[in-house]
């Protein structure tokens, strides 16, 4: 079945009205989930944008929203100890009712791990924490004690109670290396920021990757998550594109542009249209991210366009 959720970043401008509006409107539209990201500050350097921290907001999803799954995306593995992250997201899970999905990630912002004094390790380093993050987050969710001797963490007879509901795990990322991280921990691999071309040749590594180590491609579900404007004229389309630009300005300028970096955009069949396309690639998921947190309207005419889809 196609998941159509919205993904929002948690650290631009995020505030607690702001925050649960949206997940009221993203539930009563007809919408599957909402994610968000995990990060501390604000990625361009804008220091007093607010920032909505991630797990009292996931708590808060698990109380306000009633049919809706959530998640973050995703947990840099340099913010928590694994066995930690695995106590928060079971207890949420748990409350929501097996909702919740995690997002795990190695993390890659290095600003606001040098603001706030957090260590940032060399990147193949941060992907070995990741591969032994996922196998003890995976252990402490099963039914056995758990014990676990690696470079980073370590599990003596552990366990930790309640266990989560129907959670699955998701990785991103595009890198070789990382893949293979993927092929091995994940439920559901992310892609982001790509077009569908880009998407099928990782797509096909990552079948390679699963293949390689006896795992079924067909077992690991793909998602992608993408900006994305929509409006009834041109006009509006850019208007649209220039909101998004005001949080990130480094996106593409116009809707040329846009298409051209394999962006969502356009009018609503002009979205179905490239949206079928991934569709027909192996996206199961997507998470169309929403930067113009006051924009109601796009939420409500992507709501209409979608039951299209579905």
């Amino acid at each position: 079945m196609l998941d159509i959720g919205i993904m929002v970043e948690g650290q631009e401008h995020m505030t607690w009205e702001r925050f649960l509006g949206l997940a009221k409107t993203v539930e009563e539209l007809g919408f599957d989930s909402l994610f968000r990201s995990d990060h501390l500050t604000a990625l361009g350097g804008e220091k007093q944008r607010e920032s909505l921290a991630l797990w009292p907001s996931l708590t808060a999803l698990a109380l306000q929203t009633k049919r809706i799954r959530f998640g973050p995306m995703v947990c840099s593995m340099t913010f928590r100890h694994p066995a930690m992250l695995a106590k928060m997201a079971a207890s949420v899970s748990d409350l929501s009712a097996g909702r919740l999905d995690l997002g795990l990630g190695a993390g890659w912002y290095q600003e606001e791990h040098k603001m706030f004094g957090i260590d940032f390790p060399r990147y193949g380093t941060r992907l070995r924490m990741l591969n032994e993050g996922a196998q003890v987050i995976r252990m402490l969710f099963g039914d056995e004690p758990a014990n676990f001797d690696g470079e980073f963490y370590q599990l003596e007879d552990a366990a930790t109670y309640p266990k989560p509901r129907d959670l699955s795990i998701i990785m991103g990322g595009k890198g070789e290396k990382t893949l293979q991280v993927v092929a091995r921990h994940a439920d559901e691999w992310n892609c982001s920021y790509v077009g569908v071309d880009v998407f099928r040749e990782k797509s096909h590594q990552l079948d390679a990757n699963c293949e390689a180590i006896g795992r079924g491609p067909a077992s690991l579900r793909r998602s992608l998550m993408i900006p994305f404007v929509i409006a009834q004229n041109d006009a509006n389309i850019q208007a649209r594109i220039d909101a998004h630009r005001r949080m990130f300005s480094d996106l593409p300028e116009d809707i040329s542009a846009w298409h051209q970096a394999g962006f969502i955009g356009g009018t609503p069949k002009q979205v179905l249209d490239q949206m079928k396309s991934f569709q027909e690639a192996g996206i199961t998921r997507f998470m169309l991210q929403h930067n113009d947190l006051e924009d109601v309207d796009s939420l409500a005419l992507m709501g209409e366009a979608i039951s299209a889809l579905r």
